[in-house]
């Protein structure tokens, strides 16, 4: 059954790309917005913490922050109890960008399911938390019961 594969593939590609132009209104590149999302979560984690929880390697986290602080968004500073550890820090601008990110990411949710009755939506994001989940397991990875 490659049906749900090729559907699934052609919408995640189509999705990306309104996603990906959202972001670059605000100067962002797809994936930025996630680790910008951990530092508005919890401000000044190291780039081992923000990797894993938006399950990236921590050279991605490292190669993006060398980017968004050239970009001035976020610093980099040495922990104050242990030096060796290096923590990203939002600049202002950094945190400016938290709500026009997260309405931009509301609408295109809402745009992107507005054909949907609340049931299908329900059943649609059920139906895809279950296919994750299989996912992540697949991958070996430790997975939580959706």
């Amino acid at each position: 059954m490659t049906e749900f594969l090729d559907l699934h593939g052609a919408t995640s590609k189509v999705v990306r790309a309104l996603a990906d132009a959202d972001l670059r209104r605000h100067g962002l590149h797809l994936g930025q917005n996630h680790l910008l999302a951990a530092l508005w979560e919890e401000d000044g984690r190291t780039p081992g913490e923000i990797a894993a929880a938006v399950s990236v390697t921590t050279p991605t986290v490292v190669k993006m922050a060398t980017r968004m602080a050239a970009a001035g968004l976020l610093t980099r500073r040495r922990d104050d109890r242990d030096s060796r550890l290096v923590r990203l820090w939002l600049t202002d601008a950094g945190r400016a960008l938290q709500r026009p990110v997260e309405a931009d990411r509301r609408a295109l949710d809402e745009k992107l399911t507005a054909g949907l009755t609340d049931a299908e939506r329900t059943h649609l994001l059920r139906a895809l938390a279950k296919i994750h989940h299989t996912a992540t397991a697949l991958l070996g990875h430790p997975v939580t019961p959706p």
